[in-house]
């Protein structure tokens, strides 16, 4: 059941006598790996934004000191995929039934007397919900520390394995995730099938942008027939076990910070 998970990291392991006598709670660090079913062109499964998420998450737990307390709860593997439901197998919530489930799950945990939670979010079309969620819980419980965090912008050293081109526009389905795949889940990458195809009909000369500072709404049929967003006919295994390491390694640096971390509160001052 723990998958990429060391089962002393695997927070639904624990007892509730465990999680009652646990000592410095309110700095024990709780994960919520929340990822995607969605379509990932022909040669990927639906699986992986989850996938990637649970491989970054369980590599970087079982890197981390001892010493810091961080547990990782079950994946919510449904996400916010609407961009991408006229692609066969997808599936996806409404933006209020992910909210009101992260919200739920994060006061679960607060009853439980944990203080910091960390959203760890691996697909691209739901950070904003990951940050209202956050800031609602927050204001709601001033003592919450809550993290709205998108598994790639750690630091890592994607960028210098990739094209230009590719880290413009490889968004989805690209190099970087066909990588990482062939390395962690080759058996369910069928490279034969894989092409490459970058977003059509992008305004020229334009301050808008299918991503960035000043984005227009899309679905993913409006970019691309195939549901690739990249090259992923020059992705490696190789490749893949770099940027894995390089990512869980930016997760093991993330999470000591998190434990570490404590709330500003200039109000008190």
């Amino acid at each position: 059941m723990h998958g990429y998970i060391s089962p002393n990291r695997f927070f639904p392991y624990l007892s509730w006598a465990d999680i009652q006598k646990m000592p410095d709670k309110e700095n024990v660090v709780i994960i919520q790996p929340v990822g995607a079913i969605e379509q990932h062109g022909p040669h990927l499964p639906l699986i992986v934004d989850a996938a990637i998420g649970m491989a970054v998450l369980g590599k970087a737990l079982s890197q981390l000191s001892d010493r810091i307390p961080a547990y990782a709860l079950p994946p919510l593997y449904y996400g916010k995929s609407n961009e991408h439901w006229h692609f066969p197998g997808t599936i996806t919530l409404s933006a209020s039934t992910l909210l009101a489930t992260l919200i739920e799950v994060a006061e679960s945990i607060y009853r439980a007397g944990f203080r910091k939670f960390v959203l760890m979010n691996s697909h691209g079309g739901q950070p904003q919900i990951m940050e209202i969620a956050a800031r609602d819980l927050h204001v709601k419980y001033a003592d919450f520390l809550v993290f709205p965090l998108f598994t790639w912008r750690v630091p890592h050293i994607a960028g210098e394995l990739l094209s230009d081109r590719e880290k413009e526009f490889g968004i989805h389905a690209g190099d970087a995730e066909t990588s990482v795949m062939l390395s962690i889940l080759p058996e369910q990458v069928k490279m034969e099938a894989a092409v490459t195809e970058y977003p059509h009909g992008l305004p020229e000369d334009s301050l808008l942008s299918m991503e960035g500072k000043l984005p227009f709404a899309w679905a993913t049929r409006d970019l691309t027939q195939t549901g690739i967003l990249g090259d992923p006919t020059v992705a490696t295994k190789e490749k893949g076990d770099r940027i894995l390491a390089s990512v869980a390694d930016g997760w093991v640096r993330v999470i000591a910070d998190i434990y570490a971390f404590q709330q500003p509160q200039a109000w008190k001052q």
